[in-house]
């Protein structure tokens, strides 16, 4: 059962690295020591494809923080560099100042929890079971879930209203109510962190607003892909906008979603304003549609 847990528990080397050089040293020592990640320099490289080029950036604890960029900008892949499924070509992933490298499978997934844009559909589980699998970080093998246990698992699906769904196959749920047990599981992993891979991609808008409110309603440092601008405008506190495996700029989603970036990045036609019900901004696309 601990292989379910595959997309995140990917082998990780855990081999002796050498000692951080003066660069690296040195951006740690200017951290003021709220940042959960730092990612230095990494590049990922498949068959002489670059797919990350020399990308560096760095996440606060309690960060909501949405990557954005169109299709094959390197967004799930930057993700997976995050949580060890892809190991970078070149460069350094920090997590709390330690390499993730060194981190073993079950230290990451005791602190970083995934949400990947298709739920598995391998899971001949019933609802309890699949959100149960959270527990499996925090538990010697083969040992018996506790009162406790149950209790920590039955509050989430609860938190995520699914109480209902309880016993119910996990393949005979609907993707809205898929990715709710997902959110549910995370929070039974009781982690850290929260990486969303595309979460809310095929969902249908009450759908897209429910999970990523459990997410924000979880109170930890969230990282995500997101193809929705204005969802991005309304959840983030900063996004970051990349284009053909780099960082195009990073910041506020005012200071991000300005109509430039969209004209230069996205290659389309936008207005860009406050939003009438939040702080963020509100964008709206010329399609170029006849009157």
């Amino acid at each position: 059962m601990t292989s379910i847990l595959h997309t995140q528990l990917e082998d990780i080397d855990s081999h002796e690295v050498s000692a951080c050089d003066s660069g690296r040293k040195q951006n740690l020592e200017n951290s003021d020591g709220s940042e959960i990640f730092l990612v230095e320099s990494i590049s990922w490289i498949v068959e002489s494809k670059t797919i990350l080029d020399d990308i560096s950036f760095s996440i606060k604890q309690g960060e909501f923080v949405g990557l954005i960029g169109p299709n094959g900008a390197g967004k799930s892949s930057l993700l997976r560099c995050l949580y060890g499924k892809n190991k970078p070509t070149s460069g350094t992933v920090f997590f709390r100042e330690k390499r993730l490298q060194n981190y073993s499978r079950r230290e990451v997934a005791q602190h970083i929890a995934v949400l990947v844009q298709e739920p598995p559909t391998q899971f001949d589980l019933s609802v309890y079971d699949v959100v149960a699998l959270g527990l499996i970080p925090h538990r010697p093998l083969l040992s018996l879930a506790s009162e406790n246990d149950r209790q920590i698992v039955q509050r989430a699906i609860q938190k995520v209203e699914l109480v209902d769904k309880l016993q119910d196959p996990f393949n005979t749920l609907s993707g809205g109510e898929k990715q709710r047990v997902m959110v549910a599981r995370a929070i039974v992993q009781r982690t850290q962190v929260l990486i969303l891979d595309e979460p809310t991609n095929h969902l249908d808008v009450q759908h897209q607003v429910d999970v990523l409110k459990l997410a924000k309603e979880m109170q930890v440092t969230v990282l995500l892909s997101i193809h929705d601008l204005n969802m991005a405008s309304a959840f983030c506190d900063r996004l970051i906008l990349m284009n053909e495996g780099k960082i195009v700029t990073s910041g506020s989603p005012q200071r991000v979603l300005t109509q430039q970036n969209l004209k230069e990045v996205f290659n389309i036609s936008a207005q860009v304003d406050a939003h009438p019900f939040h702080l963020g901004n509100r964008i709206t696309f010329d399609f170029g549609l006849d009157q």
